[in-house]
This record gives C-alpha cells, sequence and structure tokens, in this order.
C-alpha cells in the first residue's frame, strides 16, 4: 500500500475507487465498507483509495477545554490496520481549520478529481465535507451530472453498524471489557508505548514491571484494573499481567501508571517499545491494607492471567 501525507505526491489515477472517512480502529464496519472497495476495483479494473484525515477532525475543531475526545487507533496504528485489508493508496489530507472551510465543489473538484482521478465513490449517508460540513451524500447525488465519477450509497445499515460498534468498543474498553471490544474490533485491542524508568517498587515486592509510557494522549486506555495481557516485543512474543491505575494502596498522590509484569523474563528492555494486546480482565483497581496484602494478591493474579492465556492460545 503506498502512503501519502496531502496530496502533492500523488499521481492522479485512471480509475480510483474511492472511499473517505476517519476510519478510527479499523473495525469489522470499516472491513465492510473497504471490502466492498475491493470488489468494485477488480469489478471495473480500478484501484483502491482511502481518504482519511489528521489530525482527527474533532481534535482540530473541538472549542478549548471541551475536547476530551479518546481514539481506538493511532495513526501509525491506523496505516498499518488499512494495509492489512489490501487497500492500494492510503491518502492522508491533513486537517487544519482552514482546510475546514473549503466548499464542498471546491473540495470534490481539488480532491476527488483533480488529485486522486475517482471514477466511484464510495460513501454513506453520514459522510460530511467541506465549509459547515454542507457537502455530502444528497449534494454528491444531487450534482453528480456535473461531475466526472459515480456515487454509490453504502446501505443505512452498514454505516449505522459502524456508528454503534464504534461506540460499543469504546464504552466496552471504558468499562474494561476488552473481550466485548475485540469482538467489535475484529481483533484484540492493543497499545504501544517506550519501556520508561520506575520507581522499581514492583522488583522489590517479586514483581519487576515494564513502566510503559504512552506518547499520544488521545490514545484510549481501558479501565483501571489488572489485565491479562500478550506483548510484542522487536521479533519476540511475550506474555504477562498488566496493571493500568493511581495505586492506591501507596501514600500520597500518585501518577497514573501502566506497568506490565512479563511472565519469566528478566532482560533490561528499557527505552524500547512493548506493544501489549489485552486478553481479559482479571480484576479492578484495589487499594490494600498494605503493601504485603498487595504482594500476596498479585500472586494470585500471576495465577489467574496465565489460566487466561492458556484459554485464549486453546
Amino acid at each position: 500500500m503506498q502512503v501519502y501525507y496531502g496530496l502533492e505526491n500523488f499521481k492522479r489515477l485512471n480509475f480510483g475507487v474511492v472511499t473517505s472517512g476517519t476510519f478510527d480502529g479499523v473495525h469489522f464496519g470499516h472491513q465492510k465498507i473497504l471490502a466492498r472497495l475491493q470488489e468494485i476495483s477488480r469489478a471495473l479494473g480500478g484501484e483502491t483509495v482511502v481518504i482519511t484525515f489528521w489530525p482527527h477532525p474533532r481534535l482540530v475543531l473541538a472549542k478549548a477545554g471541551e475536547n476530551d475526545l479518546k481514539l481506538l487507533s493511532t495513526i501509525a496504528e491506523k496505516i498499518e490496520l488499512i494495509a492489512q485489508q489490501g487497500i492500494n493508496h492510503l491518502v492522508i489530507l491533513p486537517f487544519t481549520k482552514e482546510f475546514a472551510q473549503m466548499l464542498p465543489d471546491e473540495y470534490v473538484r481539488k480532491v476527488y478529481m483533480e488529485a486522486i482521478g475517482t471514477k466511484r465513490l464510495v460513501i454513506g449517508y453520514d459522510h460530511r465535507f467541506g465549509k459547515n460540513r454542507e457537502g455530502g451524500l444528497e449534494y454528491l447525488l444531487a450534482n453528480e451530472a456535473k461531475y466526472d465519477f459515480e456515487v454509490e450509497e453504502i446501505s443505512r445499515q452498514d454505516i449505522d453498524d459502524v456508528g454503534v460498534s464504534s461506540t460499543k468498543i469504546r464504552q466496552a474498553l471504558l468499562a474494561g471489557n476488552v473481550k466485548m471490544a475485540s469482538q467489535h474490533l475484529g481483533r484484540a485491542y492493543t497499545i504501544s508505548g517506550k519501556v520508561a524508568h520506575g520507581d522499581k517498587l514492583g522488583r522489590k515486592i517479586g514483581f519487576p514491571t515494564a513502566n510503559i509510557e504512552i506518547p499520544e494522549e488521545y490514545k484510549l486506555i481501558p479501565s483501571d484494573g489488572i489485565y491479562a495481557v500478550k506483548a510484542r516485543l522487536n521479533a519476540q512474543n511475550l506474555q504477562g499481567m498488566l496493571y493500568i491505575g493511581n495505586r492506591p494502596t501507596l501514600k500520597g498522590e500518585q501518577p497514573k501508571r501502566i506497568e506490565m509484569n512479563i511472565f519469566d523474563f528478566a532482560a533490561d528492555i528499557y527505552g524500547q517499545t512493548l506493544e501489549v494486546t489485552f486478553v481479559d480482565k482479571i480484576r479492578e483497581d484495589v487499594a490494600f491494607e498494605n503493601v504485603e496484602q498487595m504482594r500476596q494478591q498479585l500472586y494470585q493474579d500471576g495465577e489467574n492471567a496465565r489460566a487466561m492465556l492458556q484459554n485464549s492460545n486453546e
């Protein structure tokens, strides 16, 4: 898949089969749309193009202090997930307040026609573009005669399924139900970050942890608690349990931590990137009477995590 940041280096196609959207998470609903794109491309001899935007429009247009949007995928994750769907071209348009002021007709001509070479555009009833979101399916159908491409509407049911899936995935993750989120995504939910130095408390009580720093503030983190997880470090597959929370057992206000206790592992991995995949939730984050009580519970958590991971592999 060819990836383009903007339209400057995109070579206009003879027959572009195009869709456009944010595609956050690239879940089952999105995958149905991308599969339809490929069906049309194979039937008509075209090339598939996905247009998306970065930053996410809501991150740009939200009023100060009112933006609490959390996303299911980083831009790097989105690129990889769309590539896995067999798409030919991914165009990432820089989204700015100035870009949002482009009139619908100007957007259609400059993006779809002049830059991409669109011959078939596949969108849903809720797709909006241009200044004040004035462009959409009705606009395109009403003006189809003056544009050099055909518009195919994605069924309302499929589009509604996309919206429902996105909402359900976010709600499930915020409730710690990572298994339900995985069902709607079509794969397990992941987060990635570099391993940083912590205060070594885990090591002192027999549970050394990799302290993971997530650089993207907008990335949705599941609710606080203990999770059974798998991880990828370079080409190595790992397993363990992950803690998310503010360590309420310790005195004083604690920053939120994301820490993985990697089973049967002792290498120094500071500064390396760890990709964590959620398998199931073990328990909520709770305050213990003392550190010894917490340590005893962690032994039980480890046993539970190993059992969950074993079941997930069967």
